[in-house]
């Protein structure tokens, strides 16, 4: 069995407990890809990768742990028994499935069941049969007559987007069709109405954030096609595109060759526009770029400056207004970046190290995208370009990555403050080392391992599951991939850890962290077992869910992590050869069915679990967060009301709470901001309208996204002296030795930028700028600044779309971006 990405609805989704929006589905899709009818089975093992980094598989084995285990009663046997409900799909169905949730709170799962290829004409074949639930995955319904029994695409074939939005991709002939066929629902599925386009598609077609009505389609001629109803009626709005996506409100981006056809121009030789009005008009943002993409607030893009040159980084954080190069390292045609998260604040980006390392740095962006902090050396970035770098989301602040160290080993490393400090995991709690082992740390898998089939699944956590981590891990000096993982689970966001299951296994999380279930990922056998846990791990039961045990194929539920239904999926190898696809699904709601009163939760201070300065104690970025979550002792109902509930506080400031401004470091003596010995004074110039302000600075800048108050306060007494351009100050005495280990590289527009590791792990920020890098729309004379900037120069095209539109809310979520790691930016 093998199992696909599904992108739906602008969101990226995979096979288990992947985060998506609220209002978005959620989509699984399973294969048998022998065809003569025996099982392909999941197989979760290590195995010996020569595309992995050196000394990735030759660490020891880790210790072992007890976990906690407790006997189903008859009584709870019996009631799962009469709430567990198995559906057989016909052995005929085909070769892959594909499941999706649509809508929030709706109950309805559609199933989709696809043959490879069409075996008739798409119209009468019946080769795909649709069936439909809609009291979450109990029983089903075969609706397949009402997309006509057509045949749909296997490898985007459906798209679930906001409310209850659902299309389906016919597969149709390109040379005996003038356009490709789609089949829209706006009520999940309970009708559809077919669509013949004008075009045939390249790629899903993607959805806008908010409205479910407004669609966006490449073709496979480069046309990029808008509809503004649903897909009723399509426009070409240009052509010759390779990319595109939303921005905010209803700014749309793309990338395009320089004349009208894909294959005109290489990449790097690319133009990225923008449209502000659906495509009525475009604006070109820039040219000679490779590739773009947009996250949070910020749109960004790579540029080769001429066809011998490195790739260079420029960031948005206005829509293409306004652009500012980052300072970041350069890419060569052998290196590459990456976006590996970001939102309204600031952004993480990986630049490789030159050559076939498996390793980069990893950079923390300020609040425009321009100035990039160091925050982590030897980032694991293996040879297949996957990241290990996880968002822990059940907890503001934490991040989790593996580094590969000197000595060839990848070790896992955790910041609670947005990648200011990364430290490694602490040993779990339960886990006696021995004395054996001299360094005794949890190392937690990540995509590395699951690429190398490793580990099953990534780490898990959910919003609504405050402080509620599940991931595979080994104990020991390293991560190891000489021994199956086991499951750990952290109910702090990642401060403490203990051991809750021995060997892989697929898990999800219900009822906002009120149950945990898992399925062990079984080496050659069928599964017909369910661990569940009301204690966040601590402690499991165990449900035999059918007598004909089947090869598994995954764990569902129900996206937004509220329901308390969980369908397994898989199938039986029937006598004919036929697969017999199986779901299993199991209503835990009958079980537990006390609902949760006040006494079952309690007060929680995030980021407390370690001591320290009383008066700080949980604080981070400047806030302290105290959360009202449920105790591990009750067993109850959190149900589909629940909503998470915090108190937020502001910290005093401190100087942690800020980083040094540009010409200034942090001692390694004291936490206060010195100014760097070389620099001759503290203006910063810019020339703005052909006048040149100087601007001064008392060196402390605060942390992007901290909220602290009072405390300590810099005195930023930044003044303005306001001349001509052209008029330079008085002569500075010339500039002092830099201190030892400084390194410089001065291009001739004299920005340099230089990074310091000081003690407690701080991280240092020095810059000699002769720009201030917060000023827009800069005149620079007689030299090439590092910070270019452009006004958008405006076009009208005749090929613009007609309709009367309504502006879109402003959005500023996260982006899917359309291009892989390997492509997205470089």
């Amino acid at each position: 069995m093998i199992w696909r990405l599904v992108v739906l609805g602008g969101v990226c989704v995979c096979l288990v407990a992947a985060e998506g929006s609220s209002r978005a589905g959620r989509t699984v899709t399973f294969h048998r890809t022998r065809q003569d009818g025996s099982p392909r089975q999941v197989r979760a093992r290590p195995r010996r990768d020569t595309s992995s980094p050196p000394g990735a598989s030759k660490l020891s084995h880790g210790p072992a742990f007890s976990p906690c285990r407790l006997p189903l009663t008859a009584a709870e046997h019996k009631v799962l028994d009469d709430n567990t409900h198995e559906t057989g799909f016909n052995g005929d169905d085909g070769s892959y499935v594909i499941l999706t949730w649509v809508g929030d709170g709706t109950g309805v799962v559609l199933v989709l069941s696809t043959i490879s290829v069409p075996i008739n004409t798409f119209l009468d074949g019946g080769s795909s049969r649709l069936y439909r639930s809609t009291d979450y995955g109990k029983s089903f319904h075969d609706i397949s007559h009402r997309i006509n029994n057509t045949f749909i695409k296997e490898e985007f074939g459906v798209s679930v987007g906001p409310g209850s939005s659902v299309i389906l991709t016919a597969d149709t002939p390109v040379v005996d069709n003038p356009g490709g066929i789609i089949f829209t629902s706006a009520d999940a599925g309970a009708t559809f109405k077919l669509i013949q386009l004008p075009f045939h598609l390249d790629q899903p077609i993607t959805y806008h954030f908010l409205n479910p009505d407004y669609l966006v389609a490449l073709s496979i001629d480069g046309g990029l096609w808008l509809s503004l109803d649903f897909g009723a009626k399509w426009t070409k709005v240009h052509d010759g595109v390779h990319s595109f996506s939303w921005g905010a409100g209803v700014n749309l981006f793309f990338s395009c060759s320089r004349v009208d056809t894909v294959e005109a121009d290489e990449r790097g030789d690319l133009v990225l526009k923008g449209t502000r009005d659906l495509g009525k008009s475009f604006a070109t943002i820039h040219e000679d770029i490779y590739s773009f993409g947009y996250i949070g607030a910020f749109l960004f893009f790579s540029v080769m400056e001429d066809s011998r040159s490195p790739r260079v980084m420029y960031f948005s954080s206005d829509q293409g207004d306004t652009f500012s190069r980052a300072l970041l390292p350069s890419a060569s045609t052998e290196q590459f970046y990456s976006i590996l998260d970001g939102d309204v604040d600031m952004l993480f980006m990986h630049v490789d190290n030159p050559g076939d390392t498996y390793f980069g740095t990893m950079y923390t962006s300020d609040d425009r995208g321009i100035l990039f902090s160091r925050s982590l050396e030897r980032h694991l970035f293996d040879g297949h370009r996957k990241s290990d770098f996880t968002n822990i989301t059940s907890l503001r602040g934490v991040y989790l990555t593996n580094k590969l160290d000197e000595d060839g080993r990848i070790r896992s490393v955790i910041s609670f403050n947005r990648g200011g400090m990364w430290r490694q995991l602490n040993k779990p709690e339960n886990v006696d080392c021995g004395e054996q082992i001299k360094k005794c740390n949890l190392h937690i898998h990540g995509e590395h391992s699951r690429n190398n089939m490793i580990v099953p699944m990534l780490a898990l956590s959910e919003p609504s599951a405050i402080g509620l981590v599940i991931a595979h891990g080994t104990v020991g000096d390293s991560l190891s991939s000489s021994q199956h993982p086991d499951v750990f689970v952290s109910s702090d966001g990642g401060y403490s850890w203990r051991g809750t299951l021995r060997g892989p296994h697929h898990y999800s999380i219900l009822d906002s962290g009120g149950l945990v279930v898992a399925v062990e990922a079984q080496r050659g056998g069928q599964v017909r077992t369910i661990k569940f846990s009301t204690d966040e791990g601590q402690c499991w039961k165990s449900y035999n869910f059918t007598e004909q045990p089947f090869f598994f194929a995954g764990l569902a539920s129900e996206p937004g992590t509220k329901a308390m239904n969980v369908s397994v999926w898989g199938f039986r190898p029937e006598e004919d050869g036929q697969p017999m696809w199986v779901t299993v699904t199991i209503d835990f709601q009958s079980l537990i069915t006390r609902e949760c009163n006040k006494r079952d939760y309690e007060e929680w201070l995030a980021h407390s679990t370690e001591g320290g300065d009383a008066g700080r104690k949980g604080c981070v970025l400047g806030v302290k967060e105290t959360y009202r979550r449920l105790k591990k002792q009750s067993v109850c109902r959190n149900g589909k009301g629940f909503a998470v509930s915090k108190k937020q506080s502001p910290c005093l400031c401190t100087r942690d709470d800020y980083l040094c401004d540009y010409s200034y470091y942090r001692h390694t003596n004291t936490s206060e901001c010195v100014r760097q010995p070389n620099a001759a004074n503290k203006t910063l110039e810019v020339c703005l309208d052909g006048e040149e302000d100087e601007l001064l600075t008392a060196g402390y800048r605060k942390v992007p996204s901290d909220k602290c108050e009072g405390g300590f306060t810099p005195q930023l007494a930044v003044q303005t002296v306001v001349r001509p351009c052209g008029v330079k100050p008085s002569p500075s005495p010339p500039p002092e030795p830099a201190p030892p280990g400084t390194v410089f590289d001065t291009p001739r527009e004299r920005l340099v930028l230089i990074l310091v590791c000081a003690g407690a792990g701080a991280i240092v920020l020095v810059a000699i700028a002769s720009a201030f890098l917060a000023v827009k729309r800069v005149v620079y004379s007689n030299r090439t600044p590092v910070y270019r900037f452009s006004n958008l120069q405006i076009q009208d095209d005749d090929n613009s779309v007609t309709a009367d539109l309504e502006s879109a809310n402003s959005s500023n979520g996260t982006v899917c971006q359309h291009d892989s790691d390997d492509d997205l930016i470089g």
